[in-house]
C-alpha cells in the first residue's frame, strides 16, 4: 500500500509540474499575443492620424494656389483696368 502510495504521490507531483509548464507557456502565448494587438492598434491609430494629416495638407496646398490664383487675376484685372 505504501508502494502505490509513493506511486500515486509521484505521478501527482509529476502532472502538478506538467500542468505549471502548460500554465506557463500558456500565459507567454497570451501575453504575446496581446503585444501584437497593441502593436497592431498602434499601427492602425498612426496610420489613420498620418492619413488625416496628409489630407490636410492636399487641402491647404489646393486653397493656397487657389487664393494665389484668385489674387493674381484681380491685381492684374487692377493693373489692365
Amino acid at each position: 500500500m505504501a508502494m502505490k502510495m509513493r506511486q500515486s504521490l509521484a505521478q501527482l507531483e509529476q502532472e502538478f509540474v506538467h500542468e505549471m509548464q502548460r500554465d506557463r507557456r500558456r500565459r507567454h502565448h497570451l501575453r504575446r499575443a496581446a503585444v501584437m494587438r497593441s502593436r497592431k492598434r498602434a499601427v492602425e491609430r498612426e496610420k489613420k492620424r498620418s492619413s488625416f494629416r496628409f489630407a490636410l495638407l492636399v487641402f491647404s496646398l489646393v486653397a493656397t494656389a487657389v487664393i494665389v490664383t484668385v489674387a493674381m487675376f484681380e491685381s492684374l484685372y487692377y493693373l489692365l483696368g
